[in-house]
């Protein structure tokens, strides 16, 4: 890794914060500054450790810093490129993003690169459901994929240096192109997002005229438009910032959508069958993985417990006496004389299968999950 001494992280939110712990975590004795226009932010920062300089203006700390993180939504990195572009970076200096998509912001970044400046998009794919600085994780990306999406080839050598600067977040890295990244991610993760939040809205108008609609979509449903609940002022940025691929994708859609309709409006059970055996064959196939994709997965354990009083308390006691921490709790079902099942959903993997074991050694309790 080339010389680094200085890092400025530009947004000290909880990808911005957890970066600058991960970096910290194998590189003790390089400054981390931090600049965000929240001074509360700024502030718990430098209380907790994760920085070492608060940054109230860029200048000078832009200009003597060897790598510079933008941690904030693709369109204010932006904005923040072209604020850089006139200040006197160094030479070497390398200039990356976490957001998630690529393609306009390696568009914006060419007047960088139009003063020898190294640009490379980056894309952690791992988040929390809390936010902000107080929430970052030294192991918020352990295991998950962080793309990087150089320029051209001449990037090799910031490329391995940003590899090497993030080693303590054991994250996996992947290199693709931009057009490639918002591709990929357009099908697997922004669509989703989209068609998620489309079934809620619609159940949402079922459930107006039809109010034990709501009571059906505690269950599966709620399940799987789970990722509908995300920050919807970041889905805005991330849909406007992919908007030609996502309009594209979302014509194919249309298209499939229609020969569906035509499928059941003329009783086409071949067509049909076709359809849906060869969703199941693709789906089969996919390759299992427990670290993270496109969308990171939920790390959810089920535990049947009996219905008597206090049995959740006694669970979570034991996972507290194990330092065990959970993010979400929820009672999938429950009546009287018989089982319920106890959803616990944990940050990872590691801390399901600790919870697993914590469970099964103190209970009698039936575990499973994914």
């Amino acid at each position: 890794m080339k010389n680094v001494e200085n890092i400025l992280i530009i947004g000290l939110g909880l990808i911005g914060g957890s970066i600058a712990l991960g970096i910290r975590r194998d590189h003790p004795t390089i400054t981390i500054s931090g600049y965000d226009l929240n001074a509360s932010a700024l502030e718990e920062g430098k209380r907790l450790g994760i920085i070492d300089e608060i940054v109230t203006e860029l200048r000078p700390h832009s200009e003597k810093a060897d790598v510079i993180f933008l941690c904030t939504p693709v369109r204010t990195s932006v904005d923040m490129i072209s604020r850089l572009a006139d200040h006197n970076l160094k030479g070497n200096v390398i200039v990356t993003d976490v957001g998630s998509t690529k393609k306009e912001i390696t568009d914006a970044a060419k007047v960088l690169e139009r003063k020898d400046i190294t640009f490379i998009g980056g894309h952690p794919m791992a988040g929390s459901h809390k936010s902000g600085i107080s929430a970052a994780n030294v192991d918020l990306f352990e295991n998950a994929y962080y793309l990087l999406t150089p320029s051209n080839n001449k990037d090799i050598a910031g490329t391995n240096t940003l590899k090497e600067l993030l080693s303590g977040t054991h994250v996996k890295f992947l290199t693709l192109t931009p057009d490639e990244h918002d591709r990929i991610t357009g099908v697997l993760s922004h669509m989703p997002h989209i068609i998620a939040s489309a079934l809620v809205h619609q159940a949402d108008v079922l459930s107006q005229e039809l109010p034990n609609a709501n009571v059906l979509a505690a269950g599966g449903f709620r399940d799987i438009t789970r990722i509908a609940s995300s920050d919807p002022h970041m889905w805005t940025d991330i849909l406007l910032s992919n908007k030609d691929i996502l309009l594209q994708q979302l014509k194919e859609w249309q298209i499939l959508i229609s020969d569906i309709e035509e499928w059941i409006s003329f009783d086409d059970s071949n067509a049909i069958l076709e359809y849906f055996s060869r969703a199941k064959i693709t789906r089969d196939n996919l390759p299992i993985r427990k670290d993270g994709g496109a969308i990171p997965a939920f790390n959810d354990l089920f535990v049947d417990i009996p219905d008597r009083p206090g049995v959740i308390a006694e669970v979570t006691r034991y996972l507290g006496e194990e330092n065990i921490s959970l993010i979400d709790l929820k009672i999938l079902e429950i009546r009287e004389d018989i089982n319920g099942i106890l959803q616990l959903t944990f940050r990872s993997r590691k801390d399901l299968d600790l919870a697993r074991t914590c469970i099964e050694k103190n209970t009698d309790f039936v575990c499973y999950g994914k």
